[in-house]
């Protein structure tokens, strides 16, 4: 192990999850009070649904094009180039990237514009014969798509400040999202329906995370400028990696897409209750997983340009374990107490107890998928660090068949449902094979450490659902006839969860492990990489 003067700095750093965590933990808990203003204005009928196709579509390319793929790509090689030729090709190589990432989304953007029915008519084709919902569907697309070219650029700048360890502006821009729509919502008066309110909610989001993401770049004087590319060596590299990690991304969103499509045919409400149940659901996966595997990507990819083949290892492992330890909760509440978090969270105005409830068996079958999903960015960190975007596409390929394939087995029996289990099961699927091409690869081993403290994490939860199970008939007990009955008996059995949790895990990790385990995860923080 390598000593912790020597590891000063580089080192697989707690305090960079915490950064991105808490960020996006804010950015979830913003989320929700949007959630909540979403479901009292627009309930789960028509204008909703029309919206979060109008939402989705944008996110499903921005995943695709942006987040997923991007990332994979441009963050190794530009913390490569940057650890290897220093700043000036650095900048030269992210100017071109910049300029290459403008053209192609001016150019979607148009097409999409143009097409605009043609693309709802393909992707949410139940939407075909109910004119209320295609027409507004139609219109508030055209209002939300243009957000994929702004969140495209900071995308960009996001990488870039997260290859030099500052990840606060990336972490905080949805925030701005969530804020910019519960004031247009507030506003809905002044809009023909709430869910235009809520479209120009998100392009004015779009708008001030470029500003957010613009200024921190521009303060570190890596924002990129207008350089027309030309085809040198590193960006052919750089394509030959985009391009499987696109398609990898692509992937993803198929299945994704296929969960819009089908819903479209279901009854009215079931986009809603798989739109509810999947924030709740990416709460743990963007607070914990993709915090981790943000932080954990240019960690390791760093690592690896300086040849520390044991530290990008070790700081995998003790990736998993962390995830692991803040993710069973999150699981276990997820299983045992759907409709009480559904209702309390969102069973107000017009989003009624039968709404809650069609969320709430949505949100458990989504909960059976919830450790793969956040374990997932850890593991596909493996290839990706090494610039290897195609064994990851090799296996979302096999998960996704099988996601599809089980979404249409099991839409018409179980709605939606159905759907959310078929994506749990996919998730599976490909953790199994990413976990399994490493190992295979020789790129991953678990050391002894990751077997303890899952053994010891897993004790945890399981007190902790026994805990759960029989606290949850004496809170209702408590709160019955009492206003705000749901909220009372959630927030008592949060209490009850936190410390039955916390002392399972000082008991099991004992103080000394548990600062161990910790101080395993944490090495001394740059200066200026938390602002």
């Amino acid at each position: 192990m390598m000593s912790p003067i020597r590891d000063r700095g580089r080192g697989f750093m707690i305090g960079r999850i915490f950064t991105v965590g808490g960020f996006t933990l804010l950015s979830r808990i913003t989320g929700f009070a949007r959630d909540i203003v979403l479901a009292a204005v627009l309930g789960a009928g028509p204008i909703a649904d029309a919206f979060f196709v109008a939402l989705r579509l944008p996110n499903h390319f921005r995943a695709i094009f942006a987040e997923g793929a991007f990332n994979a790509a441009f963050v190794p090689a530009y913390a490569r180039i940057r650890q290897q030729g220093g700043i000036d090709p650095a900048k030269l190589f992210a100017d071109r990237v910049f300029a290459l990432l403008l053209a192609v989304q001016v150019a979607l953007l148009a097409i999409a514009w143009m097409f605009t029915p043609s693309i709802i008519a393909l992707l949410a084709p139940g939407f075909v014969q109910d004119g209320e919902r295609f027409t507004l569907a139609v219109e508030l697309t055209r209002i939300t798509f243009p957000y994929l070219l702004l969140i495209s650029l900071v995308t960009l700048y996001g990488g870039i400040l997260n290859a030099l360890g500052r990840f606060a502006a990336a972490a905080a821009a949805p925030i701005l999202l969530n804020l910019s729509m519960i004031t247009a919502l507030a506003l809905a008066f002044f809009f023909p329906t709430a869910g235009h309110a809520a479209a120009w909610g998100v392009l004015i989001a779009g708008c001030l995370e470029v500003i957010l993401l613009v200024t921190d770049a521009s303060r570190q004087g890596v924002l990129p400028a207008f350089r027309w590319p030309r085809l040198d060596l590193e960006l052919k590299l750089f394509l030959k990696r985009f391009w499987p990690a696109t398609i990898g991304s692509a992937e993803t969103q198929i299945a994704l897409f296929a969960d819009t499509i089908i819903a479209t045919f279901l009854a009215a409400g079931a986009l809603s209750a798989l739109y509810y149940a999947d924030r709740l659901n990416q709460l743990p996966i963007g607070v914990i997983g993709i915090a981790v595997g943000t932080v954990l990507l240019p960690e390791m990819a760093n690592r690896l340009a300086q040849g520390d083949l044991a530290g990008a290892r070790q700081a995998q492992n003790r990736a998993i374990e962390f995830t692991l330890l803040l993710s069973i909760p999150c699981l276990v509440a997820f299983l045992l107490l759907p409709d009480l978090i559904m209702r309390a969270l969102f069973a107000r105005g017009a989003f009624t107890a039968v709404d809650a409830a069609a969320a709430a068996a949505t949100l458990q079958a989504y909960a059976i998928g919830l450790l793969p999903f956040v374990l997932m960015r850890s593991a596909a960190t493996t290839f990706l660090a090494r610039g290897d975007t195609w064994t990851p596409v090799k296996a979302l390929f096999f998960a996704v068949l099988v996601n599809v394939a089980l979404k249409l087995l099991l839409y018409q029996s179980h709605a939606q449902v159905g759907l959310a289990f078929a994506t749990s099961i996919g998730g599976w699927v490909n953790l199994v094979l990413l976990v399994w091409f490493a190992v295979r690869a020789d790129l991953f081993t678990f050391d002894g450490e990751v077997a303890r403290a899952a053994g010891r994490v897993v004790v945890a939860g399981l007190a902790l659902a026994a805990a759960l199970w029989f606290a949850e008939p004496v809170a209702r007990a408590l709160v019955a006839g009492r206003s705000l009955q749901d909220e009372l008996a959630l927030a008592m059995l949060i209490v009850v969860g936190a410390v039955v949790y916390g002392a399972m895990v000082l008991a099991l990790f004992g103080r000394r492990r548990l600062a161990a385990f910790v101080a395993r995860s944490q090495a001394s923080l740059p200066p200026d990489a938390s602002r």
